[in-house]
């Protein structure tokens, strides 16, 4: 009988055990990961769509694991958002909302909604043909949202996307693919007018998706996009400097973009909205570009036309540099597995100049 009460105490004590160790974990943790974007951080939902905006196929995926696997992501390798879920102990990569296997209890770890050539406003993107825009995305989650709900019950769906880890990267295309590529719209739009359309728009759809659950969403301002291969091929005039007005757009959106997060921080009950400076990490990893161990910063390691091989989407004909861990861009528009590895430690450990007002690790820590 001693024998019994003593192993049977002894097993209370290991379940006790594994249910702390169980909450020291979630602790550690997000709950799940919610993802919206464009094509820095699409992981393949444009491969179910009609459109041009599409990288399924080599060599895109090139240094993917497992090698040679392209999934639709714009890069050789991972994306920001993949890196990042690597480092915060995701066991697999959240996964594209519209691939088939994308169902049932997946959807409790996270689900990737992003789509490349999408933007904040809706005609953004349209010479790609079919993009889901921002607005559209959103509309995708709360059809995931309802899902939680059917599984959970509503109080139980609440605390888990409460917990959870939501991202949005956009705003690049808006400027790129609508404002940029149209002369008429430049000549008869001013870019404080069109900067202020983007920012009203994104204030609306940033409250959805707090008014659906997400209380942590990391905002990821628009890069230097004045100094990818595609601007500088398409601006010869700049020569080699990074050109000027795509990044005064680009200037402009962040400055009100970051007003605009610390608004929502104020007036949003238990929120916590990070407002990433990408364009500061990759301006830096430009200009010390061979501090970081890079040998190129302005061209394309994939590259078929142009002098920076910015003229030509990534494919098969493409000439691909040797190591891409040498070059900071893929592509015209993206950067490469290398570059995306040193933006998310940034974002997850970084100082208040990266990530504001706290980085990723230091909030999940606090929680």
């Amino acid at each position: 009988m001693g024998v019994y009460t003593n192993c049977h105490v002894l097993l209370e004590l290991l379940f006790f055990a594994a249910s702390l160790l169980r909450s020291c974990s979630a602790l550690e943790r997000f709950s799940s990961n919610y993802v919206f974007g464009d094509s820095l951080v699409d992981v393949g939902n444009n491969n179910y769509i009609a459109t041009v905006a599409k990288a399924n196929y080599l060599p895109n995926g090139l240094d993917f694991p497992p090698r040679l696997n392209p999934t639709g992501r714009f890069c050789n390798g991972r994306m920001v958002v993949d890196i990042i879920g690597q480092e915060l102990g995701w066991r697999t990569f959240t996964p594209a909302y519209l691939a088939p296997t994308t169902v049932g209890d997946v959807v409790l770890d996270g689900v990737n909604y992003a789509s490349a050539a999408s933007g904040i406003l809706n005609g953004t993107g349209r010479n790609y043909g079919g993009r889901i825009n921002m607005d559209c995305q959103i509309d995708n989650f709360a059809k995931t949202r309802q899902s939680i709900i059917s599984k959970m019950g509503s109080s139980a769906a609440s605390e888990h996307l409460g917990n959870a880890l939501f991202s949005v990267t956009t705003g690049s295309n808006d400027f790129i693919n609508n404002y940029l590529l149209s002369p008429t719209t430049a000549v008869f739009v001013t870019p404080e007018t069109f900067v202020n359309q983007m920012i009203a728009r994104f204030n609306i759809q940033l409250r959805r998706l707090y008014d659906m659950g997400a209380r942590t969403i990391v905002v990821v301002n628009v890069g230097p996009i004045g100094c990818i291969p595609d601007q500088r091929d398409k601006n010869p005039l700049a020569r080699d400097s990074c050109v000027g007005l795509p990044n005064q757009l680009a200037v402009l959106f962040n400055k009100k973009l970051k007003a605009l997060i610390m608004d929502l921080n104020s007036n949003l009950a238990q929120s916590k909205f990070l407002y990433a400076d990408v364009y500061s990490i990759v301006s830096d990893i430009i200009q010390n570009y061979q501090s970081y161990g890079f040998e190129n910063f302005d061209s394309a390691c994939c590259r078929l036309a142009g002098n920076y091989g910015g003229l030509a989407p990534c494919i098969l004909l493409s000439t691909v540099c040797p190591n891409r861990s040498k070059y900071v861009f893929w592509d015209p528009f993206h950067p490469t597995d290398a570059t995306n590895f040193i933006i998310a430690k940034r974002l997850l450990d970084g100082g208040s100049n990266d990530i504001y007002p706290t980085n990723i690790r230091q909030l999940m820590q606090a929680n």
